[in-house]
């Protein structure tokens, strides 16, 4: 059971609704990432901005593998749930894949470079090395990319954290890490 409230559509802050109005018609349902961050009109304005920026960079199987790289550094069963779903559903991921993205890599070469600096930002918080930079470079990213790449392990940690914190209720096929294995 979730430490912090995850209040129905109905019950959040008016301030919230237009925004999980439209969360309900693009996908179904509003998850319980959405609604715990709605507790925070501030948060989940900030959050669906940073989000809907970051759907218009590289590509959807990149952002994708990327949160499911950054969720397993972090240990986030609920976004390994959400994103494993979203891979293999929407992104159309292939199993195999989202095994290799949940290691920081992918059998994609380009992919594999954006994949492994994601996850190496998000274990050294940031502090990669040249090293690091040169690699992702080398595959073909931009500064600009790079940039994305990075909001993209920071829009992610947001969520592993929060969802860490508040022990939210996992409304997808549930997924572990593998350190919680």
């Amino acid at each position: 059971m979730s430490r912090i409230s995850i209040p129905s559509k109905d019950d959040a802050p008016e301030a919230t609704r237009p925004t999980l109005d439209g969360i309900q018609k693009a996908l179904g349902f509003v998850p319980n990432i959405f609604r715990l961050v709605a507790n925070s009109p501030a948060a989940l304005a900030a959050f669906t901005g940073l989000q809907g920026g970051l759907s218009r960079t590289l590509d959807v199987k990149t952002r994708e593998r990327i949160a499911l790289a950054v969720a397993e550094v972090n240990g986030c069963d609920y976004c390994l749930s959400a994103h494993t779903y979203i891979g293999l559903n929407l992104a159309k991921i292939s199993p195999e894949e989202i095994a290799l993205n949940r290691k920081g890599a992918s059998a994609d070469a380009r992919a594999n470079a954006a994949v492994g600096f994601a996850a190496r930002v998000a274990q050294v918080r940031g502090h990669v090395s040249d090293a690091d930079i040169a690699t992702v470079r080398a595959a073909g990213f931009s500064d600009a990319e790079i940039v994305e790449i990075v909001a993209l392990v920071v829009e992610n940690t947001f969520t592993n954290y929060l969802n860490e914190v508040a022990r939210t209720d996992i409304d997808f096929p549930a997924v572990a890490a593998a350190s919680a294995a």
